[in-house]
């Protein structure tokens, strides 16, 4: 026989944690900047936009900017992130992951992180890379019909 107390009917459910990424859509004129992922031990080999996670004590704009200047060595003030797209990705138990677009910067891209990026190429937003994490390819598409939220993996 099961013994139910007082305490356990009124308790709330857990809150769910989620994960924050942070993701660069670098434009120059119609291009977008990847990485190709090296020694990440997920997707490598995938083309990929510039990303990171968002860190405690930190604005999703704060980290976008960080990212930037940590992996290829460009600054990019703050006025200049444009929002472009935000998605619930299902990954690791829920992320999400926010997609931000930059025309202007200061500085030329370098590979600043060899060991987890292979290359740095543009790519003509209409003719991505065929090799993307799926998550990523799927936000461009919104991103390209104006679409601001989705959900992925759910």
């Amino acid at each position: 026989m099961s013994v139910t107390t007082e305490s356990s009917q009124h308790e709330k459910p857990q809150r769910h944690k989620v994960t924050g990424d942070v993701h660069l859509i670098m434009c120059r004129g119609h291009e977008v900047l990847f990485g190709q992922r090296q020694h990440t031990g997920f997707e490598d080999g995938a083309w990929h936009l510039l990303s990171g996670h968002l860190e405690a004590g930190e604005s999703v704009i704060d980290a976008v900017i960080r990212e930037a200047a940590e992996e290829i060595g460009v600054t990019i003030a703050p006025a200049d992130v444009r929002f472009s797209h935000i998605m619930h990705n299902s990954s690791s138990g829920g992320r999400m992951a926010f997609f931000f677009t930059v025309r202007s910067w200061q500085g030329e891209p370098v590979n600043l992180e060899p060991d987890k990026c292979s290359a740095l190429k543009w790519f003509a937003s209409d003719t991505l890379p065929d090799h993307m994490i799926g998550y990523c390819r799927t936000a461009m598409d919104h991103i390209a019909s104006g679409t601001p939220f989705s959900i992925y993996g759910w």
